[in-house]
């Protein structure tokens, strides 16, 4: 058995020629997440580490790249090494020979080569990005080699080389998505409009949100998604309210509303959709009030979304429109000002307006800008999530006990404005109606 790389190999080899570039006389570490136990001798499946492709598109675990711009051979990546036999119980490996040649690296070396290989790599650069705690095997090889470098300096006075971070380094670069990003990006959320579509349909009360998160996935996977983009969220109910609700495992409700925020990787790039809906499809009074509310405000946010707009100015109009749908609906009394002024509104709205979003669901970029430390203004190429909510908890007082709302759309910006990538998930509740469970 053997695999291919991915199609992009190419895209990643000119990504690492604009990093070189900035490094100048810097370095870059970056390590593979760790393979993770679930219990036992059972693995959790492994999910490759977001830098690590972005720069190669190699998927494998145990991997280590090294990026020195002031060597000859600047790129070098730390393998497995090719065994048989152990590729016979876990799975094909490339190994160095083969890494080389297909993924246009410089310099290939097996991972045990890692201790005594990175001195010289990093023996002459001014200082290295690097991301501690994420792989402890990792930081200690790290350490052990900035000791190394140091002892090598003899009595010159100079100390351990300077470290910046790698994932801010990095993802200044993942923010603004090429034209090749943005085709994966849109197929993504093509896949996850439909699934969660295909869940519009297949839901009925009764059913177990177990059930309708199991049909998520087999929908995702069968559409060609490679895996979920995060932890799926199927919250019937008032679990709605619980914001990161993970359980999973209530019977639907007739008469309830279902909040399902899940979305499919493609390519790694992970869409981020979220629905809500009556599970028998007929809106209450009491829902109909509160989901009309927050898709207004969430369509006037997507209307917003063009470059130049900051994303303080995105997060304080969601607040604002927020607050008065609170006092409309008799949540809170006062004033707007009042509830903004005292953070009152975060009883029912206590999350932000919205992140980026790419190879990992809360992208990589930076929400300040790094030159005026001032809110960052949108740009073309971004794509980031658009959801506000409501979320009025069992235990309140009001009508609308039990209710959680919550609408999400992946945006794109473009030089004329934007574009909703999940435009084909329908959000309309008419629409809605005619479509669950049918």
């Amino acid at each position: 058995m053997s695999r291919v790389p991915p199609p992009h190999v190419p895209l990643c080899y000119q990504r690492r020629k604009k990093v070189i570039e900035k490094l100048k006389d810097w370095a870059l570490l970056v390590g593979a997440q760790p393979e993770s136990i679930r219990n036992g001798s059972v693995y959790h499946p492994y999910r490759p580490d977001s830098n690590l492709f972005y720069l190669t598109g190699f998927t494998e675990a145990n991997t280590v790249l090294v990026i020195n711009p002031l060597l000859e051979k600047p790129v070098t990546l730390f393998v497995q090494p090719k065994d048989l036999e152990k590729e016979i119980w876990d799975g094909f490996r490339f190994g160095p020979e083969k890494t080389k040649e297909l993924f246009l690296i410089d310099q290939v070396y097996t991972i045990d080569e890692l201790p005594t290989k990175l001195p010289d790599l990093l023996s002459n650069v001014s200082g290295v990005y690097h991301r501690f705690r994420k792989d402890p095997k990792l930081d200690q090889i790290f350490l052990d080699t900035l000791d190394k470098i140091r002892l090598k300096k003899g009595r010159t006075g100079l100390g351990y080389l300077p470290i910046k971070d790698a994932n801010q380094f990095l993802g200044e670069f993942r923010v603004i998505k090429s034209q090749e990003e943005i085709e994966i990006q849109r197929q993504a959320c093509n896949i996850s409009a439909e699934a969660h579509l295909a869940v519009m349909r297949y839901v009925k009360p009764g059913m177990n949100e177990r059930e309708i998160h199991g049909y998520f996935i087999y929908q995702l996977l069968k559409l060609g998604a490679s895996r979920e983009g995060y932890g799926t969220i199927v919250a019937g109910g008032a679990n709605a309210c619980t914001l990161h609700y993970v359980f999973n495992d209530q019977n639907l409700i007739d008469g309830q509303l279902l909040l399902l925020d899940g979305g499919g990787e493609y390519f790694l790039q992970t869409a981020d959709i979220t629905r809500t809906y009556p599970i028998n499809g007929r809106w209450s009074y009491e829902q109909s009030q509160v989901y009309q509310g927050v898709l207004k405000i969430q369509k006037k946010l997507i209307d917003m979304v063009k470059p130049g707009v900051t994303w303080k100015e995105l997060q304080d109009q969601a607040v604002t429109w927020l607050c008065e749908l609170i006092l409309d609906l008799g949540l809170l009394p006062g004033r707007v000002e009042d509830m903004i002024s005292s953070g009152s509104y975060r009883k029912y709205y206590p999350h932000g307006v919205g992140h980026f979003l790419g190879l990992d669901v809360h992208d990589s970029g930076l929400y300040i800008d790094p030159i005026t430390n001032q809110s960052r203004s949108l740009e073309p190429g971004m794509i980031l999530t658009i959801e506000p909510g409501l979320y009025v908890p069992a235990h309140d007082e009001s009508p609308f006990r039990g209710i959680g709302v919550r609408i999400e759309d992946d945006v794109l910006v473009t030089q004329a404005g934007h574009e909703v990538l999940t435009k084909l998930c329908p959000k309309d509740p008419d629409e809605l109606s005619q479509i669950i469970g049918h």
